[in-house]
């Protein structure tokens, strides 16, 4: 298992990068709802709500995907759609933009060079990762969408499922059997930093730890992932 691209192959390469943690330093989950607080639109019990969650998230405790992003949209459900997208869109620019990795950048770069279809793959809310895609040119962008529903609005639900975990790869597979077809397509490469991340580099064929914390680098170690140190 090389690290250059199965020219042999019929197969369309593929080369995954998770976001946050690997591409960008941080998590942009959290960030988006410390600059919500910071401009007054959570209130108390959303924020206590959401700091929980992240608790959770990071201790590796039992908590609901969709819920920090119910709790997000529902502080949010008297804005305009637009508005949203908006205020998705300062975010990043005002918070994320100086928080890229010039490593993952190169690597993107590289990966299509090489010839690979290159794919941001994320939980994320759809609006951020679409800024992302433009910083990092990523070929195709993968993320979390929320419902819209018959009038256009947001109704502050997850549409499908967050792009989390085992997720992740079955997200992959839904778009590129789509636009490639079924066993045309192959994960040549995959990064990613979380232990959540772990179905989505043992799908590829050459799995990359970006940066992992003890979990992930344990996990690293038994599967034989890459590890990577990107500051």
């Amino acid at each position: 298992m090389g690290d250059t691209p199965n020219t042999s192959s019929s197969c369309v390469q593929l080369a995954v990068f998770d976001y946050d943690g690997t591409c960008i330093s941080g998590q942009s989950g959290a960030l988006f709802a410390i600059y919500l607080n910071h401009r007054h639109y959570l209130g108390f019990r959303r924020g206590f709500r959401l700091s929980w969650w992240g608790v959770r998230y990071k201790l590796h405790l039992p908590y609901r995907q969709n819920e920090a992003r119910e709790v997000i949209f529902d502080a949010l459900s008297q804005c305009p759609r637009e508005e949203i997208q908006k205020i998705m869109v300062d975010f990043h620019d005002e918070s994320l933009l100086p928080r890229y990795r010039p490593q993952a950048i190169k690597e993107i770069e590289r990966r299509h060079r090489e010839g690979c279809v290159t794919v941001l793959v994320s939980a994320t809310f759809n609006t951020i990762a679409q800024c992302a895609q433009k910083v990092l040119r990523t070929d195709e962008v993968i993320a979390t969408d929320m419902e819209i529903d018959s009038e256009g609005h947001y109704t502050g639900k997850v549409s499908g499922e967050v792009t989390e975990g085992a997720a992740k790869p079955r997200a992959i597979k839904q778009w590129a059997d789509k636009v490639y077809g079924p066993r045309k397509w192959e994960i040549a490469y995959a990064y990613g930093d979380h232990f959540s991340d772990e179905a989505m580099l043992s799908a590829a064929r050459k799995g990359y730890a970006v940066t992992p914390d003890k979990t992930m680098r344990k996990i690293a170690r038994q599967c034989g992932f890459t590890i990577l140190n990107w500051k």
